[in-house]
Order: structure tokens, then sequence, then C-alpha cells
């Protein structure tokens, strides 16, 4: 009998009793054996998955957000239990990019179905330790936005929080001189905005960032706009939503496995992984390939691997 630990954010803004019920009922209807723990503070996801690895648990099931999953994630990385995902965050893009129903209960019977693939995280070393970044990171305009973003904002409005909160930054946004170093290479650049990115897709399944991208490539794939003002950055938004093939006015991109970024003129800059605050740049994201075990639907995930049973 397969054995799963059901890890659930209370705070995640979408997270209900009888969603968590609906998830647990519907594995233990697939014969699973079923523990259930919730998390009352940050860390706390972390610390359960990391107890898991000696308790004998088959499966690791998340529902919360992001930030709830890249926490399990940094409790069971290098462990083999594969992590199944329950979207019940703000913007639960890992799911998204992965193809996972947002149902709780189709989720579950996607995660008994067990078909389980590898897919890479960037890693980034702070101050307390390793995280870990499943979809993205990146300093500059998207960092600041999630700091200003408030949690009951965001219970409330779900990711229209993020958009109201984003057309009102527009006239504020300026490019610092940044200095972008991919696998050893320098760049100085100046950016609103510098996003390093793991998944294809930013706001799945309707902005990607370029084609060709998915988790499982081996690559992590980086991306910096530049814009002053509000016209500005709609023609970079514009020109991202359009990938154009010859190149971009006011968009860069590079790839590689190991990438830092500096501020190298004005304050400094907020740092955002997979949505979550950690300090200010500078900062370096290092490729962990194959990390992470995802259990997944392999009828619709866009993977490039071959799932196992």
């Amino acid at each position: 009998m397969t054995r799963a630990l059901l890890i659930a954010n209370p705070a995640a803004a979408r997270t209900d009793a009888r969603a968590v019920t609906t998830i647990r009922d519907t594995l233990r209807g697939g014969g699973w054996a079923v523990e259930v723990r919730a998390t009352a503070r940050a860390g706390d996801a972390r610390r359960f998955a990391e107890e898991a690895r000696t308790q004998g648990f088959d499966a690791l099931v998340c529902y919360g957000g992001d930030g709830t999953a890249m926490e399990i994630a940094a409790g069971s990385v290098g462990s083999g239990i594969p992590l199944g995902l329950v979207p019940g965050g703000t913007g639960n893009l890992l799911a998204g990019n992965l193809r996972l129903p947002r149902r709780p209960a189709t989720a579950a019977r996607v995660i008994l179905g067990g078909h389980t693939a590898p897919i890479d995280l960037g890693a980034v070393e702070r101050a307390d330790g390793t995280h870990y970044f499943a979809v993205c990171s990146g300093t500059g305009f998207d960092a600041r936005l999630m700091a200003r973003t408030g949690s009951a904002e965001k219970r409330r409005w779900k990711m229209a929080a993020y958009v109201m909160r984003a057309f009102a930054a527009l006239p504020d946004v300026t490019s610092p001189l940044h200095r972008v170093t991919v696998d050893g290479v320098a760049h100085e650049l100046p950016a609103a905005m510098v996003l390093i990115a793991n998944c294809g897709e930013l706001v799945p399944p309707f902005l990607r960032l370029r084609d060709g991208i998915a988790p499982d490539d081996g690559w992590l794939d980086v991306l910096v706009l530049r814009a002053e003002g509000v016209m500005q950055s709609v023609g970079a938004f514009l020109e991202l939503v359009r990938r154009p093939a010859n190149g971009a006015r006011r968009l860069w991109f590079a790839r590689g496995r190991a990438v830092r970024v500096e501020v190298l003129e004005g304050p400094s800059q907020p740092v955002q992984l997979d949505g979550e605050l950690w300090g200010d740049a500078p900062f370096e994201a290092r490729l962990r390939p194959a990390a992470l075990p995802v259990i997944i639907d392999p009828t619709t995930a866009p993977l490039r691997g071959s799932p196992r049973a």
C-alpha cells in the first residue's frame, strides 16, 4: 500500500478544509494510506518533507501554492520521493506549466495514476540555506510587485491582485544598470526586470517566455526586460507576447546553467523565488538537473523526457 503525506497550507488563498478532505478521501479511495499535516508557519512544509524521508512515506502531496511546493521540494530533494501537486494558492504556476488539473478530486486522481517524471530546479544559496525554484526567480519589477501585494488582496482577488498592482506601478518603472553573468560571461545591461526561468510559461497557458523551454530541458533561461515608464513597459510586454523571431528592442535573452545577477546602480532590489521573497540582489541561481520527481498526467504534461510508471 502506498503511504502518502499530504501537506496543506491553510494560508494559501484557495485552500479550505473541504478541499483537503476531498484530496484525502480520493487518495484513500484509491487504496492509499494518507496522513495530513497542516502548516502553521514558514518552514513547516520543508520540515515535514525532511521528516518524511525517514518515516517510510512513498509520496508527498502538496495542497497550496508555489511557495509551499518549493518548501516541500527543499526538504525532499535527493530523497527520490515523488511530489504530487494539487493547486491551492494564488498563482499555481508550476501546476499550470505541468498542465495539472485545478479541481482537487481530479488532481488527486492524477496522483493516484503514479506517473512520475523528474524536472529540473534552480538553486539559490541565501544566508539561511539553499532555496529552490521550479518556475522562475528574479529581481526588479516582478519582485517589487510581489512585495507590495498583500495576503488579503491575494485571497480576495487571486491573480487579479497582481494585475492591479502592476498597472499602478507602471509609471515608476526604471531600468538601472545590472550585471548578468551567464556561465561565466558577464553582460552589463539596463534592466527593469531580470528573470531566470526554469519553465516556459510565466502565466500558464497564456504568457510564454520563449518557445522550446521545458522544466526538464537542462537549462535556465534568462530574460532581461528594459523599460522606462508606462509606454515603454507596455511596449516591452507586447514584444514578450508576440515573441519576435528576429530579436526584440526591449528584451534580451540568454541560456545557461549558472546565472549571477548584480545591481550596479540605484537602490537594492528584492529577489523572488517562485513568488516568495528571499532578500535582495545580488544572487546566483544554479541548475539542479532532474532534481525533483513530480507526479504528472503523461497525456498532457509538456515535458521532453518520458514519464515513468
